[in-house]
């Protein structure tokens, strides 16, 4: 199932792919109007614009590149390495738990559209005024009882089976299959904003946009990795929050392997420094 070229081009057939800062939260500086002008303030953004290497510059990485294909993987650990790929990075992992990346909080400041249309965010995550954050918080709580109440009616569960069946987080989604779902069956089935975040690591993407939509209980943001041990650190996180959130171990380059959703249904897919870890050969998902 290529979910991810199936779900792009349902968004383009449904006019849902978004429009430059379409949130409402604009980035400090635009890109394209970044111009380092005063060296001093090179750290002052992520990026600049428009930046031209002097000759000088563009020689030295030139002898850089030539160093590093200098010396090479020979052919019998370059397949070792790359059927193997995910046993490795759970060595990584293993060894450097979240401690090696940093979290990406600049990623909905640079990148705003990820969020849905209706989120107003600020540039600082601790800016929303206490008043807002109860009213939202009251707003939120109501309709989640209304929700449950409607649920409960609909269904003739009781207290104990409804709250065992909302739990999808063990779902196995191999059980799932590429057909059609039942609304019930699958995580973040009642939300009307969906995020895949495709390569999650430990996380450092996942819990910055989590802790932003926290008081949108109608968002709702998947995220896998091949690597089974980075999916551990992320459930295993105090941020993680199954009611909001879906980690599962996937490899988007096997475009045999079921997803826990349905197709079409997504809004946003992220691939954060994901296709430079893939061989060109079996990046054909794309």
């Amino acid at each position: 199932m290529n979910v991810i070229w199936r779900n792009y081009i349902c968004c383009l057939r449904l006019g849902k792919v978004p429009h430059r800062c379409h949130s409402g939260s604009h980035p400090v500086a635009p890109l394209g109007s970044r111009i380092l002008t005063d060296p001093a303030k090179v750290f002052e953004h992520n990026m600049w614009d428009h930046m031209q290497w002097s000759k000088e510059e563009e020689e030295a990485a030139r002898k850089k590149v030539e160093e590093n294909s200098a010396v090479q993987v020979i052919p019998e650990e370059q397949d070792k390495y790359e059927s193997e790929a995910s046993k490795y990075w759970d060595v990584f992992y293993k060894i450097h738990k979240n401690k090696f990346f940093k979290n990406r909080n600049w990623l909905l400041r640079e990148f705003p559209e990820i969020l849905p249309v209706d989120l107003k965010t600020k540039e600082n995550a601790g800016e929303l005024s206490w008043d807002h954050v109860k009213t939202n918080a009251a707003n939120c709580c109501s309709k989640m009882i209304e929700e449950k109440d409607r649920f409960k009616k609909s269904s003739g569960l009781s207290d104990g089976q409804s709250k065992a069946g909302s739990d999808f987080s063990n779902l196995d989604s191999k059980k799932l299959g590429k057909g059609p779902l039942k609304t019930e069956l699958f995580p973040g089935s009642r939300a009307t904003f969906r995020i895949l975040e495709v390569g999650c690591g430990a996380g450092n993407s996942v819990f910055p946009i989590l802790n932003t939509l926290q008081n949108t209980p109608e968002s709702f943001l998947y995220c896998c990795d091949f690597a089974s041990g980075a999916v551990e650190l992320v459930k295993s996180h105090s941020s993680y929050r199954a009611t909001q959130c879906s980690a599962f171990v996937h490899d988007v380059c096997n475009d045999g392997l079921p997803y826990p959703f349905p197709d079409g249904i997504l809004d946003v897919i992220l691939l954060v420094f994901v296709l430079s870890s893939i061989h060109p050969g079996r990046a054909l998902f794309i």
